[in-house]
């Protein structure tokens, strides 16, 4: 018992002290593992050494760091990738034999054979650089390198570079440790499990390129599973020096083909390949094979194009939301590592054809430098069909000298990537309108009007002003007493707005925005009642700040009979072991009643949009029936929102960062005295509806906007004016 003890240890011991005194003059992987006393070590090393374990490490080649893809919403068009390292994780079945094979003839010829330990190997890189003073050689196997990129990958996933230093240093320990979990390794996985999981966790090119099933789409356009044996050796020779190796540098492809021409010369003499198929695959010039796949490497939604800025929204929900991780760190790890599949809401012709429109409305680099800012929803459903903002989407240093570019999406809430919001004029009155009939009153009941009222007329319990005073006009300055809230709607008359909350108080119209959806854009103010939030009269008339997405949801809530959900923009994401995650829901819900939503709906089409009305300019093609209200905030922004039961959209022009008036001003090659919303904000509205409705054909439902009759009573013939 105790001299079969003292062999073991004996044994273990030689093990290690051999490889320690052939590491010591430099770190390189050494060993002498064929003398007699340590002999036959890869058929008992795993008796040897069975209870040597590194905790905390998990092999599994499922956890490795995987590509995220981020999908529109036919599930096939590829928005963005997000990775830490590009990767795509696929079985040994689905990486071709000539892949394995090459692998394998180039890193360990006898991984077949070893326990996880190359003895033979140990010792050739040994005699190779001491003895016969020759290029340095490690001589670790393919088991050995697996485990060195698992633990690098790790300690970089953990952000611990302690642990990275340590993982990859020159060090005696280092390879003691290396060699010891690749015994491990051997007893815990199979010969196909560790190929596998080498495979996939290997560099294989200079940009972030890692595994084969990346490799293949990178540099010949095909997965992993198609690779012939000429292309197998040109992966396989990168790994080595995935700088100097890389053949989609151009530096590079002399030495890349010598490479590759090693590894088909050594899958021949170890029986891979037959003489023919070395020749034929030797014979073609390496750059004549490759099929560079640009496009798989870029990373982001700087990559994304015209669909960047909903790419950055989508990003930024994920970031936000609680279901996809605890912390923020946690989401952005998920997002980037996570090997993802999000399925977006996004329309591509919705999207595309909404930063068309921005952009030719006024162009990016128009001299006034105004912006435009839309966003498009599906009324019911709460999904996010696209936006339109007119600059280019960049999310670099070079953007902050360069007023043509910008990572925020103006189209969207301080939160979720963008700016402070929109004084919305007009826009607001149909929110005045639901309150109004909230409370149970008829939009043709005549109401006194006045220019003048003390704030506290409006006061309720959440608002108490005994001090102010607000001094009220309408657009042409005049004053229509009495006049029905139908036909103050009609003419977009602010008089009207004020005689109605002061009757209703502002709380019940700013209860009713939220009910309906609305929240202010800036960050920490979002709620109608917050500290700093616009809760005062002049918020009647749309002196707020607020987001187009926010107002698209507030008339898509009127679009679909009362119906109002909150925003999404994923639909479903599924991880990398194939699993749905929970997403963030609409909640949708029966927020007003269907007669008050369709009532509203009947006052903006049958008064706003008529051919006399003050959002004529809005009326869509083909008689298709129109919901639509313009809106402008003195005369520094305007904007435009409306609906069909399909679509709803809400349209800002402005300057989102300065106030900027847009008297007398040349934009888009048009000089105007004076700008109104029917002149940019409501022609940007219509050219995109139309456009959108036809490229998607997108039937016409003429019998939505019903009045409710409760609501009604008697009516006037309304005039012309404007605001």
């Amino acid at each position: 018992m105790s001299s079969k003890r003292n062999l073991t240890v004996q044994r273990v011991l030689a093990l290690l002290l051999a490889y320690v005194m052939l590491c010591i003059a430099g770190g390189v992987v050494g060993g002498i593992f064929l003398s007699p006393v340590v002999f036959g070590v890869n058929g008992m090393a795993k008796a040897v050494m069975p209870s040597l374990k590194v905790e905390g490490i998990d092999f599994d080649v499922s956890s490795l760091p995987q590509r995220s893809r981020m999908f529109a919403s036919d599930g096939k068009t590829v928005i963005a990738s997000f990775y830490a390292q590009n990767r795509t994780v696929v079985p040994l079945k689905d990486i071709s034999q000539p892949m394995q094979q090459a692998a394998v003839a180039r890193e360990d010829k006898r991984f077949f054979k070893h326990a996880g330990v190359d003895v033979q190997g140990v010792m050739r890189a040994f005699i190779q650089t001491f003895i016969k003073k020759g290029d340095t050689q490690g001589g670790s196997s393919l088991t050995q390198q697996y485990v060195k990129n698992v633990l690098m990958t790790k300690a970089h996933e953990n952000n611990d570079p302690i642990a990275e230093y340590h993982a990859s240093e020159e060090t005696i320990a280092r390879k003691i440790r290396e060699m010891l979990i690749a015994v491990q390794m051997e007893k815990q996985y199979s010969k196909a499990e560790i190929l596998q999981g080498y495979l996939n966790i290997a560099q294989f090119g200079s940009n972030n390129l890692y595994g084969v099933e990346a490799a293949a789409r990178r540099y010949f356009g095909i997965s992993a599973k198609d690779l012939n044996v000429g292309q197998a050796a040109t992966i396989a020779a990168i790994t080595k020096n995935p700088s100097k190796y890389d053949p989609s540098i151009p530096e590079n492809l002399q030495e890349s083909q010598k490479q590759r021409d090693i590894v088909l010369s050594l899958m021949l003499s170890q029986g891979f390949i037959t003489k023919q198929q070395y020749e034929e695959a030797k014979a073609k010039p390496l750059q004549e094979t490759l099929n560079l796949q640009d496009n798989t490497l870029q990373v982001g939604c700087q990559s994304a194009g015209d669909a960047a800025f909903f790419c950055d929204y989508v990003t930024k929900q994920i970031l936000n939301s609680k279901e996809f991780g605890k912390t923020e760190m946690q989401r952005q790890k998920l997002l980037n590592e996570g090997g993802l599949d999000i399925y977006t809401t996004m329309d591509i012709n919705a999207n595309n054809i909404a930063m068309q429109t921005a952009r030719e409305t006024i162009p990016v680099n128009d001299p006034t430098g105004f912006e435009v800012a839309m966003a498009s929803i599906r009324p019911g459903t709460g999904e996010v069909l696209g936006f339109g903002v007119n600059r280019i989407y960049d999310a670099t240093d070079a953007a902050k000298n360069d007023p043509t570019r910008t990572s925020l999406n103006y189209a969207v809430d301080q939160k979720d990537g963008g700016g402070m919001g929109w004084a919305i004029g007009s826009s607001w009155k149909p929110i005045n309108m639901v309150a109004w009939m909230q409370k149970g009153r008829s939009i043709n009941e005549p109401l006194r009007t006045s220019t003048f009222y003390r704030n506290s007329a409006f006061n309720c319990d959440r608002f108490t002003d005994n001090v102010g005073s607000w001094t009220v006009h309408n657009a042409d300055g005049g004053n229509v007493n009495p006049e029905t809230p139908f036909l103050g709607l009609v003419h977009s008359h602010n008089t009207v707005q004020a005689a109605m909350a002061s009757q209703i108080g502002l709380c019940s119209i700013a209860d009713t925005a939220k009910t309906l959806g609305y929240h202010n854009s800036p960050l920490g103010q979002e709620d109608i009642y917050s500290k700093g939030s616009p809760l005062y009269p002049p918020m009647t008339i749309g002196a707020v700040q607020a987001s187009p997405l926010t107002m698209a949801n507030v008339y898509a809530t009127i679009a679909a009979n009362g119906v109002e959900c909150t925003p999404i923009a994923i639909k479903k994401v599924i991880n990398k072991e194939g699993e749905d995650l929970k997403v963030p829901s609409a909640n949708c819900h029966q927020a007003i009643s269907s007669e008050i939503a369709q009532t509203t709906a009947y006052a903006m089409n049958q008064g706003v949009v008529r051919p006399d009305g003050v959002a004529a300019v809005t009326r869509l093609d083909n008689g298709r029936k129109t919901f639509a209200k313009t809106g402008t905030n003195e005369n520094t922004y305007m904007a435009t929102g409306g609906f069909v039961p399909q679509v709803s959209t809400f349209v800002s022009v402005g300057n989102a960062e300065y106030t900027v008036p847009f008297d007398r001003k040349t934009i888009n090659g048009k000089y105007r005295a004076v700008w109104y919303g029917e002149d940019i904000a409501a022609p940007a509205w219509r050219n995109f509806m139309n456009r959108y409705l036809a490229a998607g054909n997108v039937p016409q439902d003429n019998n939505y906007g019903n009045p409710a009759p409760q609501y009604m009573g008697s009516s006037s013939a309304p005039t012309q004016n404007r605001q």
